[in-house]
């Protein structure tokens, strides 16, 4: 799991959000975290759909080993950063609908395997029930953070950038010398997920325009199925 950071040079003559009206400001945020749950309930969709084909869980399942795990980490890594640049490139909203939707459909199909084992052996749905009303909380809390004091968090980009590709090499280093990265490497993973929150919603606030909430929306989902990945495997970890 991989959440990019964007540049934000193209902004032409559009209107920052910073820079904007009180009610186009919160116009913005509604059209952003309305589109962050569509992906959500999105998500959801596509992941049932997923876990219905045997096959789709038994490829998905063998893509969890060895140097195919790799292939599926760049793989992944790829598409994520084609759908936030296709979004941030083009003003088109069906282009960047589509691009949100595939980095969705990505996500979901790279959840399956975690995903069923966490119903298959808790033998139910209460683990991914207290694992997303986990994430779900501490996203809201990070995210009112930023919002109400209105603080700038652009400082984090070099942190998270940093902190990212150690987690990445400590991921290469696990799958090809075979060792577990255990509990405390989730730990990391979720309070590097939380700084990558701040800085996306931070990028709300002083780094988009009026106009840019589904590119807006792709980071924010991002870092939110980022924390859920990780808060999941702790959760998993109890049993």
């Amino acid at each position: 799991m991989e959440n990019s950071f964007n540049s934000f040079d193209n902004l032409s003559n559009r209107v920052l959000v910073a820079q904007s009206t009180e009610v186009e400001r919160v116009a913005f945020y509604k059209k952003t975290y309305a589109h962050v749950a569509g992906g959500v309930l999105l998500f959801i969709l596509f992941e049932y759909v997923l876990l219905q084909s045997e096959a789709v869980v038994t490829f998905m399942m063998s893509m969890m080993q060895g140097y195919k795990m790799l292939l599926l980490l760049g793989g992944f890594m790829l598409i994520t950063n084609y759908a936030e640049s296709t979004a941030l490139r083009t003003t088109d909203k069906n282009l960047q609908y589509m691009a949100y939707a595939g980095y969705v459909f990505a996500e979901a199909l790279f959840f399956v395997p975690l995903v069923y084992m966490a119903v298959i052996y808790t033998q139910g749905f209460d683990v991914l029930q207290q694992a997303g009303i986990v994430t779900l909380t501490l996203f809201a809390g990070l995210s009112a953070v930023v919002i109400l004091t209105k603080k700038d968090f652009s400082f984090l980009r070099s942190a998270l950038t940093i902190g990212f590709f150690i987690a990445i090499g400590l991921v290469l280093a696990g799958v090809l010398f075979g060792f577990n990265l255990g509990l405390w490497f989730s730990v990391g993973m979720c309070a590097l997920a939380g700084g990558s929150i701040l800085y996306q919603t931070s990028n709300l606030v002083h780094r988009f325009t009026t106009e840019d909430y589904i590119p807006a929306a792709i980071g924010l989902f991002a870092s939110l199925m980022l924390l859920f990945w990780y808060v999941l495997r702790i959760f998993m970890s109890r049993d």
